[in-house]
């Protein structure tokens, strides 16, 4: 059987996003979203979560290119000058796996995340990491040992098989061959580690490889392709423009993945071809 989750990333980031998430939930096929607890928009994210009792929420566990919850004295190897993550993600990992003092700080920096949820008072539907950072094999390590003190029960597993995605995507075999070749060792890695910690996740992802160009022609054919198991796909959706340093907006075209998301043909290719809609919390 095929079964889909749908996610809308970066939930509290802006106005915008926050809009999009909420109107691609109320008139399209979205059904879960991943909250920012730091960002500038978090207040008016968990309102409008407040008022959709069906949208599943869960914690975009942010790490690089962003606001710590802690006050930056308090994590002041994570952050950088002006008080926020660095951009390097490279760089970033390297800290973590290499300085005792920095895994400290990057503990205490996910509880408070898991804290601030908590505080929302919104169910945990997953968890997942703003550039898949929790794929790093310190990041994961901490992630399910604090985790499990909020009722995490779900994380994302950031696979995307290279051939139906080169298929529906019609674009760069290359580069996702080398992707996946390059995340291969780290994806065993949390796939054990889930298993071990009896942690669910889904089975395939789409979207990692075609940020910012999820239209609804893509999305079409990532339904075609659909492999059976769980899959999740995944959007950066926005109402409007959306300040220039929002990175994860790939070449900037939210407003096509918001387009997608409500797109009648698309919500009739999936009444079409029986995949049933599912969360994270429903694995």
């Amino acid at each position: 059987m095929r079964k889909l989750i749908i996610t809308g990333d970066d939930f509290g980031f802006s106005p915008p996003v926050n809009e999009a998430i909420e109107e691609a939930h109320r008139r399209g096929i979205l059904n879960t979203a991943s909250l920012m607890v730091g960002a500038r928009a978090t207040a008016d994210a968990v309102d409008r979560a407040r008022r959709l009792p069906s949208l599943h929420v869960g914690l975009h566990l942010v790490l690089v290119e962003g606001s710590p919850v802690l006050p930056p004295q308090a994590v002041p190897d994570l952050v950088n000058r002006q008080g926020e993550f660095p951009s390097h993600l490279v760089r970033a990992g390297i800290n973590f796996f290499l300085r005792p003092q920095v895994r400290r700080q990057l503990e205490a920096e996910i509880r408070a995340q898991f804290q601030a949820f908590q505080k929302t008072g919104l169910l945990l539907d997953h968890v997942n990491g703003h550039h898949h950072m929790h794929l790093h094999p310190t990041v994961s390590g901490l992630l399910l040992k604090v985790g499990r003190e909020y009722g995490m029960r779900a994380i994302r597993l950031p696979y995307e098989p290279p051939f139906p995605s080169w298929r529906a995507s019609r674009r760069a075999f290359f580069t996702k061959m080398l992707g996946w070749l390059f995340l291969s060792p780290w994806l065993i890695l949390l796939r054990s580690r889930l298993r071990r910690a009896d942690v669910r996740s889904n089975d395939f992802i789409f979207g990692m490889n075609d940020t910012g160009r999820m239209d609804p022609d893509i999305v079409l054919r990532f339904l075609k392709y659909l492999p059976h198991g769980v899959t999740e796909i995944y959007f950066h959706p926005a109402a409007s423009s959306v300040p220039a340093d929002h990175s994860t907006m790939g070449d900037g075209c939210h407003q096509d993945e918001l387009e997608a998301l409500t797109s009648p043909a698309v919500r009739e290719a999936l009444l079409a071809s029986h995949i049933q809609r599912i969360a994270f919390s429903n694995l």
